[in-house]
């Protein structure tokens, strides 16, 4: 039994999962689209939107604390580029919104093996 447990395995060793969740997110916040799997999508949506809320209290605080919260998002990234799009263009947009940056769209199945495949988006503020 999992009760109490909380975040989706995916068959993946922890640090296959962590990975797969980096590259989905660094991913998804350089293209602001991206294609996956639904299970992917919804295991990687809390993550993204963790680190938009991040980059959104970061751009107000103090200079400390701006540095602080970018070096967060870089040991969780681990991609200067995308982390200077977080802070520079995404919190800004979503600077007004209380939550609930990521869309997931379904797409249909996956001809090969029948999964369900979703789109995962920024939304446009």
């Amino acid at each position: 039994m999992r009760h109490r447990r909380s975040g989706r395995r995916l068959s993946r060793s922890s640090g296959h999962r962590k990975a797969l969740f980096r590259n989905l997110t660094k991913e998804l916040f350089a293209h602001e689209v991206i294609h996956t799997t639904e299970a992917k999508a919804k295991a990687v949506r809390p993550h993204a939107e963790k680190l938009i809320t991040l980059a959104k209290r970061g751009t107000a605080g103090s200079l400390e604390y701006q540095i602080h919260t970018r070096r967060l998002a870089q040991a969780r990234l681990n991609d200067p580029e995308v982390v200077r799009k977080l802070f520079d263009v995404l919190a800004p947009r979503y600077a007004t919104r209380p939550g609930g940056y990521v869309r997931i769209t379904k797409l249909g199945q996956r001809k090969g093996d029948g999964a369900e495949m979703v789109q995962i988006e920024l939304l446009e503020e």
